[in-house]
């Protein structure tokens, strides 16, 4: 019997990806978004789970290919989101990001995917209205209502 794809529950592909955050002078944080490369939307550095890296080391990689970002990763999660990644078949896949805070201590001057991404640093406030995802604005919002989200 065939079931329509639609109808099942679908298992959500499991990424990982960094909420890159940094003090500025007047005490205040700020948070690094970059643009996806396809639809160009707000976005936090992530990717795919990578082989014989822990999962917030693989995070920490993407975040200096998509930003140029060095700094101190948290090993715990700061929590999860869903997500509809679009894929160039123009399928698209659900996806579960789970974010690691990074502390960000130094932006390089050159890096993997520069000239593919803007990137732009953004109040909390800011930049949980600039992403499209709830629960990615929602995880924004708690991680810089505390005192700056906590490396573990």
């Amino acid at each position: 019997m065939m079931v329509d794809a639609g109808e099942t529950e679908r298992e959500a592909r499991r990424q990982v990806g960094v909420l890159p955050f940094r003090r500025d002078s007047d005490g205040a944080f700020s948070v690094l978004l970059v643009t996806s490369r396809e639809s160009r939307r707000w976005v936090i550095p992530k990717g795919w789970p990578m082989k014989g890296r822990k999962p917030y080391e693989a995070a920490a990689r993407e975040a200096y290919e998509e930003a140029g970002l060095l700094g101190q990763v948290g090993k715990r999660p700061l929590g999860f989101y869903l997500y509809e990644k679009r894929l160039k078949s123009r399928d698209s896949v659900l996806c579960q990001v789970k974010v690691f805070p990074l502390e960000v201590r130094k932006q390089l001057k050159a890096w993997p995917e520069q000239h593919q991404r803007e990137l732009r640093w953004f109040r909390p406030a800011e930049a949980a209205e600039a992403v499209a995802e709830p629960g990615l604005a929602a995880i924004i919002r708690g991680a810089l209502k505390r005192k700056g989200p906590a490396k573990g």
